[in-house]
């Protein structure tokens, strides 16, 4: 495994970074609940990674494992999302009897989102054909090395439980949870500062 590349995401290879992403979640509960039509998910679940994360390219904070078996992206503590980005796709994208359980679960979600200094991990995936075999375990390991640098807490949102296992054993814990209607419930996880 760790003969692997470890390597930061070139801007010519944002679209195999995006790829790889909307392989990793296409069980994902929230998404497909957003998406639930193939057509839908794998034409507007690209713009939503790249609405909701998409600044980390810029950053240069977005990484992979392998040849994309596996992809973060990571907002440094002087980014913030772009709230209005994700506001305007899913009004365009999620279908209108969807908008208020989505726009009140990314109200909660921002009013949950610490407001001190902070890494958010926006995005974090493994292509599904690969899951379970360490390449998520590696990725998380390397990218916490360059995070915790700063010393700095690490906080994210999951809308996955089969998640949670994961990410307590990088030592984050279970912060809250968000919900809304037929939305499935978004859970928000904290790592301390090391």
């Amino acid at each position: 495994m760790g003969a692997l590349p470890f390597a930061p995401v070139r801007a010519n290879e944002r679209r195999r970074a995006l790829d790889a992403l909307v392989l990793a979640f296409t069980a994902d509960p929230v998404i497909r609940w957003l998406y639930p039509e193939a057509r839908q998910y794998l034409t507007h679940f690209p713009e939503f990674l790249a609405a909701f994360g998409g600044k980390a390219f810029a950053e240069k904070t977005v990484w992979r494992f392998g040849e994309f078996s596996a992809v973060a992206l990571w907002l440094p503590p002087s980014v913030d999302l772009d709230g209005d980005a994700v506001v305007a796709l899913f009004t365009e994208t999620v279908a209108p009897e969807q908008h208020e359980d989505a726009f009140s679960v990314l109200g909660q979600m921002d009013d949950a989102h610490p407001r001190f200094p902070h890494w958010y991990l926006a995005w974090f995936g493994v292509d599904g054909a690969i899951q379970g075999r360490g390449f998520g375990g590696e990725l998380m390991k390397r990218c916490l090395r360059v995070v915790d640098e700063d010393h700095l807490p690490t906080y994210l949102n999951t809308s996955n439980p089969r998640n949670i296992s994961f990410y307590e054993r990088h030592g984050f814990e279970v912060t809250g949870e968000v919900q809304a209607g037929g939305c499935p419930p978004v859970l928000s996880m904290l790592r301390a500062a090391q």
